[in-house]
């Protein structure tokens, strides 16, 4: 059915949702034109104006915004995403967007893996005092040492099904005070899910988190409508956090062998300094309960969080 989430139409009109909310976010100056005097109607680029820099005409251009060209050439995209001046992973999403509307085959997305293996648990342990998880595709918080957990203030408040680090920082008052670039970090979250979604828009997982968000939380929405992408950065980050004070940490993530979407995700200081001495008291006084939990924290079709 052409209205159908599941058709050809709609990965096309995905496709064109992308390209305009790029187009609208991208100015003239930025894309090498000189804006004209006078209030621009439209923000960001005009049709035309991106139909110019990309050397198509604007009736094609329109044709694959609206949806109806599910076929654009790897030429046409590579020429837009130049006019936009696309990151990197903004380009590649594009080409899995266009791949989607022209070959699209409904099949069903794969269930994420929710279970830890022991030796991952082990693992997580002899990285103590170091801060240590691993989290799911959608985020989920699926296992930790005794840090790992503690450094999330309030995250440990949850059910374990329900510990999810994009749910944490938008829908937990704790986080709102954790994190001195709280801002940086939402939007980070919200491109790396839009990355995934990109992948496996309809994975079950994916879409029930992001719907809750997209219903709890008017900044999620709000950044999920700019059509970001991104993906896990090597980063140095501070935590206010309420039981050890002001720690800066440098975090590292990685994708685990043999381990369908999970990622494990550390954090580090050098030894001897004040903040890895706070690395050590957290995770001596964090409870020795409630760790390596192999149990999803995003609820199942038909479970709601009860918070």
């Amino acid at each position: 059915m052409e209205g159908s989430e599941h058709s050809p139409r709609s990965s096309a009109t995905e496709l064109g949702r992308y390209l305009r909310a790029r187009r609208t976010q991208t100015t003239p100056e930025q894309a090498g034109l000189t804006a004209g005097a006078g209030l621009r109607r439209t923000p960001g680029l005009r049709r035309e104006e991106l139909a110019t820099l990309a050397g198509i005409s604007i009736d094609y251009y329109v044709r694959i915004e609206r949806g109806k060209e599910t076929r654009p050439s790897p030429s046409v995209l590579d020429a837009l995403a130049r006019a936009l001046r696309l990151s990197d992973a903004a380009h590649q999403h594009l080409r899995e967007l266009a791949v989607r509307a022209a070959h699209y085959a409904p099949e069903p997305a794969p269930q994420p893996g929710w279970t830890v293996r022991p030796h991952l648990k082990l693992l997580l342990e002899s990285m103590r005092p170091n801060p240590a998880y691993i989290v799911g595709r959608s985020m989920d918080f699926l296992a930790s040492n005794p840090g790992g957990l503690a450094l999330y203030a309030g995250l440990d408040d949850w059910p374990a099904k329900e510990r999810n680090l994009a749910r944490y920082l938008f829908l937990h008052p704790a986080a709102r005070d954790l994190f001195p670039d709280r801002d940086g970090l939402v939007r980070g979250c919200v491109a790396r899910l839009r990355a995934q979604a990109g992948t496996a828009p309809d994975a079950p997982d994916l879409t029930n988190l992001v719907g809750e968000l997209l219903l709890k939380s008017p900044d999620f929405a709000k950044l999920w409508e700019r059509y970001d992408v991104g993906g896990h950065k090597f980063a140095t980050k501070t935590f206010r956090h309420p039981r050890v004070g002001t720690i800066i940490l440098t975090s590292q993530s990685m994708t685990l062998e043999g381990a369908a979407d999970q990622r494990l995700g550390v954090y580090v200081a050098e030894p001897g300094t004040p903040d890895h001495d706070a690395l050590v008291l957290l995770d001596m006084t964090q409870p020795q309960t409630s760790q390596a939990e192999d149990t999803p924290s995003t609820p199942r079709p038909g479970q709601r969080p009860r918070h």
